[in-house]
């Protein structure tokens, strides 16, 4: 079962943002001493594509939604009647259907390492598309969890995954963690740059969930291309930030025109751990 990513989107829409500051008046006698995040989007929501296509067979599927005005941040109305379809790279189309408001699904499809997708979505007078790449597929070789630091006194874990990277290709990966069925908020994003053909151990630091002993962890591993890398780097960068002063803004995307969100064609692999 393909696990999607509405809470990745979410950081997103509520990070579009322009960093506004307060202009000393003159009759008030006040300086502006912070900087000041206003969503300034209270005019016309934005479109949100929400697109995932992997190498499972299966359920493929892409949401569409509105991103919410300024005073109703966490709302996301459901965009239905759009003609959605996935075009692959010897040009056969294949049409999505609307199953629930905002949802379109392809079944009894998976997508294969080394083709492009191009995604077309026509709603509301525009056509958006999107094209993405399936990369080669690479395996988890294991899941570990370790003690946090010396001085955690409550035992709280860290989870490392490890695997193999190809020499000479360009990689890219995005990792997804659950804990308890409950996806964390971090965002787990590498490339090969420096470590090019080595075997990897990573650590996918997080400060959302407390991991303890007999909980339940499931790591996917997702390899992405170049474009989804950049976006998702962009995200845990923005992440990292995070009240540091840094403006956010929105990730460079795949999607032309302007619209929110993503297509990703990845490869998607899962492995679970009960911590010790």
């Amino acid at each position: 079962m393909h696990l999607f990513h509405r809470q990745n989107l979410s950081i997103l829409i509520n990070r579009s943002k322009l960093t506004v500051c307060c202009i000393a008046v003159a009759l008030l006698a006040a300086a502006c001493d912070k900087v000041v995040d206003l969503d300034l989007e209270t005019g016309t929501d934005q479109l949100v594509i929400e697109g995932n296509l992997t190498d499972e067979n299966g359920l493929q599927y892409v949401k569409l939604s509105k991103s919410t005005a300024f005073a109703n941040t966490n709302t996301y109305a459901a965009v239905s009647g759009a003609i959605v379809t996935l075009t692959d790279d010897s040009n056969k189309t294949y049409d999505l259907q609307e199953t629930v408001a905002g949802t379109y699904v392809m079944e009894g499809y998976a997508g294969i390492s080394g083709h492009t997708y191009t995604l077309q979505v026509g709603v509301e007078g525009k056509t958006y598309t999107a094209a993405s790449s399936l990369p080669q597929k690479i395996w988890i070789e294991a899941l570990a969890a370790k003690n946090r630091s010396i001085a955690n006194t409550n035992n709280q874990q860290e989870i490392t995954v490890s695997y193999h990277d190809p020499s000479v290709t360009v990689n890219q990966y995005n990792f997804l963690m659950y804990v308890n069925g409950v996806q964390v908020k971090s965002i787990f994003a590498y490339n090969d740059q420096l470590n090019d053909g080595n075997y990897i151990t990573a650590t996918l630091m997080q400060d959302d969930i407390d991991i303890l002993s007999g909980d339940t962890v499931i790591v996917e591993m997702q390899c992405v291309d170049q474009a989804m890398y950049t976006y998702w780097h962009t995200l845990m960068q923005q992440d990292e930030s995070n009240g540091t002063g840094v403006s956010s803004a929105d990730p460079p995307n795949n999607i032309s025109p302007t619209a929110l969100g993503y297509f990703s064609a990845h490869t998607s692999e899962r492995k679970v751990i009960i911590v010790p």
